[in-house]
C-alpha cells in the first residue's frame, strides 16, 4: 500500500541509504530545486549516504560540473553513478569496432579511451545512442529512414540514456530512449544499462557499500525518482522501496485543484504503466 509522507524526514527511520534520480528531482536542466537539494543534504547529515543515480549518458565524472553550475551543493550527495558509467561496459565489449554514434558532441566523454570508429548507419557494426543530435529542434521521426536501414541490417542499438523525455526548463525534450522505442518498433534489437535495468543499480549498490564500509541491506535502501518507467519500475524490478516524485516530468497531472497532491491521480499515473511505488510526494522536500 502506497503512503504519502509529508517529506523525506518522515522516512528517515525506515531507510539508511538513498539512491536519488537527478533530472526532474533536484534540477530541471536550467536551475536546481533548493528544497530538494536541502532534503538530500539533511539526509546525508542525519541519516546516511546519498548516491545519485542518473540516466545521463556521460560518465558521472563528466556530469558533476553541470550540477555545480546549476547550484547543486556537493553536500547533497556522496556518490554518483550514471547510465553512461554502466553503458561503457557494453561499448568496450564491442571495441575495436565501428559505431554509428547518435547524439550531441557534449556526450563524447562516453567514448573516451574506447577504440570505436565513427561510421554511418550503412557501414557501422552497431549503433551507440546518447540522444538526438539537436534535441531542441529534432524529434525521433527525423531518424526514421536511417533507423529503417539499420534495422534491416540487423544492427544492435545500445541506448546510453533510457529516458524518453526530460524537462528542460518549462519544456519537454526527447532523449535516447525515445529513439530506442522507435527502433524496437521497426524490429531492431535494443540494449540498455541505465534505469530501469539492473547494471546501473548494481553500480549504485556497490558505491553505497563502499561509502558505508559494509554490505548493503537492500530493505533499507530508498530509491527516489520521477520517471514511472525508469525510476519506479527500476526500483520495483530490484525489489527496492521507491519514493515517487509525482510532479517532475508529469507536471500538474497528479495535483488537484487545491494545489495538493491527488492520491487517486498518483495511483492512475503508476497504474498506466503497470507499476507501483512505496511512497509518493509532489516535490522532494525534507
Amino acid at each position: 500500500m502506497i503512503t504519502f509522507p509529508a517529506g523525506l524526514s518522515a522516512l528517515s527511520d525506515r531507510y539508511d541509504i538513498v539512491l536519488c534520480d537527478v533530472w526532474g528531482v533536484i534540477h530541471n536542466g536550467v536551475q536546481s530545486f533548493p528544497q530538494a537539494c536541502d532534503a538530500l543534504v539533511q539526509w546525508g547529515e542525519k541519516v546516511g549516504p546519498v548516491v545519485l543515480i542518473s540516466n545521463a549518458p556521460r560518465p558521472a565524472s563528466d556530469v558533476v560540473a553541470q550540477l555545480d553550475s546549476l547550484g547543486v551543493s556537493r553536500a547533497a550527495w556522496s556518490g554518483f553513478v550514471t547510465s553512461g558509467d554502466a553503458t561503457r561496459a557494453l561499448l568496450s565489449a564491442r571495441a575495436p569496432g565501428k559505431a554509428w554514434k547518435i547524439g550531441p558532441g557534449r556526450d563524447a566523454p562516453l567514448y573516451a579511451g574506447l577504440d570505436l570508429q565513427d561510421a554511418a548507419c550503412e557501414d557501422a557494426d552497431f549503433i551507440a545512442c546518447t540522444g538526438l543530435f539537436d534535441d531542441e529542434t529534432e524529434t525521433p521521426e527525423d531518424y526514421r529512414d536511417r533507423l529503417v536501414v539499420a534495422a534491416e541490417r540487423g544492427l544492435t542499438f545500445i541506448c546510453a540514456n533510457p529516458d524518453r523525455v526530460v524537462q528542460r526548463g518549462d519544456k519537454l525534450i526527447f532523449c535516447a530512449g525515445a529513439l530506442a522505442d522507435l527502433y524496437e518498433s521497426l524490429g531492431g534489437e535494443v540494449i540498455m544499462a541505465g534505469k530501469p535495468f539492473a547494471p546501473i543499480y548494481d553500480l549504485a549498490i556497490a558505491r553505497a557499500a563502499e561509502l558505508t564500509g559494509k554490505p548493503v541491506d537492500r530493505t533499507r535502501v530508498l530509491c527516489i525518482g520521477d520517471g514511472v518507467i525508469t525510476d519506479v519500475l527500476g526500483a520495483e524490478n530490484q525489489n527496492l522501496a521507491c519514493l515517487f516524485i509525482a510532479k517532475g516530468i508529469h507536471g500538474e497531472k497528479a495535483i488537484g485543484p487545491d494545489g495538493l497532491l491527488n492520491p487517486e491521480a498518483v495511483l492512475a499515473l503508476l497504474a498506466a504503466d503497470k507499476t507501483g511505488a512505496t511512497h509518493a510526494v509532489g516535490d522532494l522536500v525534507w
